[in-house]
């Protein structure tokens, strides 16, 4: 599947089709179905494989927690900031968030005023990147930015962000007496920034704000 050859040829970018995403879904099964688990796609498009792994997770907190309003619309929030995407062409990673945003709205029958819907659109702002997987870096020639989302409980959010070239340096993560010498002090388990914890309100008052 194709938008067209030209951006074939200057991007080699090609769609999976739905099918076969499924397929390759089933692979993890757990993974995809487990609320808290993170997916990271390098090559995002518009989101062939982000959408459906949200549904799956979505299906999973509607079994959880369906009967607890609260809990559903923060297991749902959850669920969302564990999806992430870098983008090179900036038309597919508006598509992408657009796409990701209309699933979890529909799921809870959110409109646009509802402060989970433009939270969730802040999430999306940030977890979903227009950049350069290969390089780490975001279009604005900068380093790429991962957020790690914490679900605290009682409706709060943890935000720690990391920067992705230096988490993916864990290939040279050694020591010369043991590996685990200093786990958890080595600089990839050190954020570049924390955040106190948020709630639904907060996070949607920042939604344009990055």
């Amino acid at each position: 599947m194709i938008k067209s050859k030209k951006r074939v040829a200057d991007h080699g970018e090609v769609f999976t089709p739905p099918w076969l995403v499924e397929k390759m879904l089933d692979l993890v099964k757990g993974e995809t179905e487990r609320i808290d688990s993170r997916f990271l796609e390098p090559a995002c498009g518009s989101g062939n494989f982000l959408v459906p792994i949200l549904q799956r997770k979505l299906a999973a907190v509607e079994a959880r927690y369906g009967k607890s309003d609260f809990d559903k619309r923060h297991f749902a929030l959850l669920a969302l900031t564990c999806c992430y995407g870098i983008e090179l062409l900036a038309d597919n990673i508006v598509e992408c968030r657009a796409n990701m945003l209309a699933v979890f709205a529909q799921y809870l029958r959110l409109d646009e005023q509802d402060e989970l819907y433009r939270a969730a659109g802040h999430v999306l702002s940030l977890n979903l990147i227009h950049g350069d997987a290969m390089t780490m870096k975001n279009a604005d020639g900068g380093p790429i930015t991962i957020v790690e989302w914490g679900y605290i409980g009682k409706g709060k959010f943890q935000r720690r962000d990391f920067r992705l070239d230096v988490l993916t340096g864990m290939s040279s993560f050694r020591e010369e007496r043991t590996l685990f010498a200093h786990l958890g002090s080595h600089e990839i388990f050190q954020p570049v920034e924390s955040y106190p914890p948020m709630r639904v309100a907060e996070l949607a008052a920042a939604d344009g704000n990055g």
